[in-house]
């Protein structure tokens, strides 16, 4: 008798494209990957209507569902909307008090209302926000991963982000973590499966450690 597939869902983060899932690949025996994609939000949507907008491009049950960053900001909040085996985070925040105090500025402030999304075509904008350090040099890999530029859909993730009010970590949430994430600073993390050298951006160049864990901690 053949094994069941798990049906493993895959959420970018902010303004990224699925592409930078292209390096994760899991047994095939085993696993079937579907990767999702930010959709443009109405005018005034919640985050909560947002994600269950998004649940509905969810086709299985009994899922894994991981998100990167933001996204990992998000599959939190379509939990109540879908079925899932494991929830799984990556280079994200699992509770409001893991959130950085430069983002607490910005939310207590509206600073980030002042960021100019509308000139996002140019990218190191967004970037320099969203992903951290060394824009200069990675300007090429973000043009290839940071794919999303509608200026309404960054201005809206952007304010959920530094928004986002969750003061009570899901049971059982996974959350992976590089030790030197510059947007989520490991010293604000609580407890998490710790990446050495792992940055914002380790789901592309720490997919190794990726693929050869994750099938361990969705089958654990």
């Amino acid at each position: 008798m053949s094994q069941e597939l798990i049906h493993v869902y895959l959420m970018p983060g902010m303004a990224a494209s699925p592409k930078i899932f292209q390096y994760i690949d899991l047994p095939k025996k085993q696993f079937e990957i579907h990767l999702l994609e930010w959709m443009i939000p109405t005018v005034n949507e919640s985050l909560k209507d947002y994600a269950k907008r998004m649940s509905k491009h969810i086709k299985h049950d009994d899922i894994v569902l991981l998100g990167v960053s933001f996204g990992g900001v998000l599959v939190q909040e379509m939990l109540p909307f879908v079925s899932v085996k494991k929830l799984i985070i990556v280079s994200s925040v699992k509770c409001t008090e893991e959130i950085p105090p430069h983002m607490i500025l910005a939310k207590n402030t509206k600073a980030y209302k002042l960021l100019p999304t509308q000139l996002a075509s140019n990218v190191d904008v967004l970037a320099k926000y969203a992903i951290g350090k060394g824009v200069k040099k990675r300007l090429e890999l973000y043009k290839t991963y940071l794919t999303v530029s509608d200026h309404k859909y960054l201005s809206w993730a952007i304010e959920k982000m530094v928004n986002w009010e969750h003061h009570s970590i899901i049971p059982g949430i996974i959350h992976i973590h590089g030790d030197r994430d510059s947007v989520f600073p490991m010293r604000y993390i609580g407890e998490c499966y710790t990446i050495e050298g792992g940055t914002h951006t380790m789901i592309l160049n720490k997919y190794r450690w990726f693929n050869t864990h994750l099938p361990k901690i969705i089958l654990d």
